[in-house]
Order: C-alpha cells, then structure tokens, then sequence
C-alpha cells in the first residue's frame, strides 16, 4: 500500500512502514489498511516527527474542524501524549482542511432552535479544560493557522506559545455578532498580546481580519503562503526541538505567564531563585560546552 500523508509531498516505503517527507521532517505511519480509516475517522491526528516534534490536526475538514466533544476529548488526550512522551519537545497544533478552527460546533439549525430557550450546558461542547490549559504545560505549543480561526478556535490560538499563519487566513472573535460575551479567557489573553485598544476593538467589533492585520498587531509571528505553512512552523518548532533546553523551556514558560499577575520585586526573587535552579541542572553545562565546541546541544528530555 501507498501513502501519500498530509505533511509531505513524497514517500518511501521502509520496513512495513510509509516514511513520507517534507524537505528534513519525516514523519512514518503505519502502512495498513487501518491508517486511512483512521485518517478519515479520528477528530484529531497525532504524529510525531523524528526531531521530537508532535503535530495534532484538527481532522474534522467539513466543518471547517468547529469545536465540539470529538475534537475537544481528542485535543486533550493528543495533548497529554505528547506532554507525557519524553521524545517530544515541542507540539504543533493546525487544522485540515480550509480551517484552522472556525469556531464552536453547534450542530444543526434545527437542534439549535430546539434548545434554544433550554438551559445549555456549554461544558458538553468545550469539554473538561478551557483552552488556557495550554498555558500550563510544559512544552511550547506553536500553532499553525491554516484558515478560519473564529470564536472558541482563535482563543485557543492565542493560549498557544507562538503562531504561525497562511497569508489570507480569516481571524474574528465574532462573540458581539452571535449574541454572545468574550468566553474562556479571550478577555485576559487578546489585552497582553495586541495591547488594551486593539483587544477592545477586535472583541467589541467582532469584525473579520485577516492574518496579515493579526501579525501587525503582533498576534502572529509570521505570515507565509498557504503551502509553506507547515514547512515553515517545523522548521521553527524543530529548531527548538534540537538547540534549547525542555527543561529551560518549561520554566521560561511558568514564568511567562505566571509572571503577569506578579509585581517585578517578586517576579525578580522568584527568577533568582529558578537561575539557581538551572545552574545544578546538566543542561547548563551542556549548553556551554556545545556552545565552544560549536555543535548542536545534546540536552536531556524532561523528567515526569
């Protein structure tokens, strides 16, 4: 059998397996039958690529990869594989399709009238986490926006680390145009990355940008073709992956956002006491010896 898998344009078979590449990245599935029903089965695919470098796809296409309870239950368990698997360094989130994630799935029109004037339990559509539980772990998460990023799916882009979109991608909070308020931590996100002005006008307004706006407005690293956008934000995320510290990188993360709520007195103490920290760790000692030898770091993955 043959694939041709989403992340590559060509592909090789070795040892029972499908080994598809993209320029440096390889990621390998296995060469079955049930890979293609998983394919087009699974709300959301997880692949790991030979750097360390977990991708999760939103894999619901038809519906522009809408939040429900199948993509919410298959974000948090790919979520907590890569954050348990200590050959991950890094996770990248994107989506199928022409949507990154356009918002929250509500089903048909009909079921919507139904339960319209009902008490609805919005649990059952965001699932068990807020999307600011990717603030909390310990990998950087880097997504990568390849179109519709709306309501619930653009506040989880924001709690991600970094992100990365295709030129001509469409951003909107669309919260005030739907009847509805900033939800799940949009408020405390979108003020910090765009500053208080830009954040009142996208939430108040919920008008449509694109992504060239969203990277002057300092939401987005980069913006690149639509058909370099995975390339480009694994070749961010693998240089990662190879050349800094899990360890580094976990406690850097704490301190980005724990730091917020701090005052600089406390946030400065707080920092000396982790430089300590870091000083008895081999990761420093490997970081300085890479660095005069000039080689790549070896440093070693994170402890549970």
């Amino acid at each position: 059998m043959t694939l041709r898998h989403r992340l590559c344009a060509g592909r090789r078979r070795v040892r029972g397996l499908a080994e598809c590449s993209t320029d440096r990245y390889t990621v390998s599935v296995a060469a079955d039958s049930s890979v293609g029903d998983r394919v087009a089965t699974e709300a959301v695919l997880y692949d790991v690529t030979d750097s360390g470098v977990a991708v999760l796809t939103l894999n619901r296409p038809e519906r522009l990869n809408s939040w429900g309870a199948d993509i919410s239950a298959g974000v948090y368990a790919s979520f907590d594989r890569a954050e348990a698997d200590p050959a991950v360094r890094v996770i990248v989130l994107t989506g199928s399709g022409r949507g990154f994630c356009a918002g929250a799935y509500m089903g048909s029109m009909a079921a919507l009238g139904e339960s319209i004037n009902e008490d609805t339990d919005v649990s059952k559509i965001v699932g068990e986490r807020h999307p600011h539980f990717l603030t909390a772990l310990r990998k950087p998460v880097i997504a990568a926006i390849n179109g519709a990023c709306v309501g619930i799916g653009l506040t989880h882009a924001l709690m991600c680390d970094v992100r990365f979109a295709a030129a001509g991608a469409k951003f909107a909070t669309a919260f005030p145009r739907r009847g509805l308020i900033g939800e799940y931590g949009i408020t405390w996100i979108l003020p910090r990355l765009a500053g208080w002005g830009a954040a009142a006008d996208l939430l108040l307004s919920g008008r449509t940008f694109h992504a060239e706006e969203a990277a002057q407005l300092g939401l987005v690293k980069e913006v690149v073709a639509p058909e370099d956008l995975l390339r480009r934000t694994l070749e961010y995320a693998e240089d990662l992956a190879r050349n800094c510290s899990p360890a580094s990188m976990a406690v850097i993360k704490r301190q980005l956002y724990g730091d917020a709520h701090d005052d600089v007195l406390a946030v400065s103490s707080r920092a000396e006491r982790l430089m300590h920290e870091s000083m008895v760790r081999p990761d420093l000692v490997e970081g300085i010896t890479a660095f005069f030898e000039k080689r790549p770091p070896n440093f070693p993955p994170l402890k549970g």
